[in-house]
């Protein structure tokens, strides 16, 4: 303050100082909480992408796991398939005890080892006689006419399926009927005017 100043001169000069100084404090706060916010949104992208980063990591392990899986199922249905094949052929009208006895070991291990796939997740895709044809889950081998059942459905199922916990590890080879197809007239062309010929009653 100089000599020449008036108190209120000086007053104002105080106020303007002040004024100032709070000006900047309001700007430093607002910087402040811009830089807070800043870092609160970092960090929660951060936090997002660590979760991201877990779940994806966690769903590559499950996947791997169900492959590793997978790969075992698909071996051992090829084992449930040569014991079906030996319970068709088994002996078990045979007059021989132990032929009996065989043929009921057979059997007796094939139900076991479908109830182990059933407790496991491992389900049979065995479609049955007109059951839609599902290009998910069945494998079409051939198509052939058929009167019983709707076009696109299963005629006959040559080899089972399976799926193991809604992963398919082999498709049911079954046999469709074609779309559009007509059965043969097993009683060939009816006489008459099927056969192009008339008859003049005039004659």
């Amino acid at each position: 303050m100089t000599d020449d100043q008036t108190p209120a001169e000086d007053q104002a000069y105080i106020d303007d100082d002040a004024a100032q100084d709070a000006a900047q404090d309001a700007a430093e706060t607002e910087a402040l909480r811009a830089e807070v916010a800043a870092l609160k949104e970092q960090v929660l992208r951060y936090a997002a992408e660590a979760e991201n980063t877990r779940r994806r990591a966690e769903r590559e392990a499950n996947d791997a796991r169900a492959y590793a899986i997978q790969r075992f199922a698909k071996d051992l249905v090829g084992a449930a398939d040569n014991l079906e094949n030996a319970l068709k052929h088994a002996p078990h009208e045979s007059e021989d005890p132990a032929a009996r006895n065989f043929a009921q070991g057979v059997e007796m291990t094939e139900k076991a080892l479908q109830s182990a796939f059933e407790r496991n997740g491992l389900k049979r895709v065995d479609p049955g006689k007109g059951d839609k044809f599902d290009p998910h889950l069945h494998q079409a081998m051939m198509e052939q006419p058929s009167g019983e059942v709707e076009g696109g459905a299963v005629i006959q199922t040559l080899q089972v399926g399976y799926e193991l916990q809604g992963r398919l590890v082999r498709p049911a080879m079954v046999v469709v009927a074609a779309k559009g197809a007509v059965e043969p007239n097993p009683y060939g062309q009816s006489n008459g005017a099927d056969q192009g010929g008339t008859f003049d009653t005039k004659a």
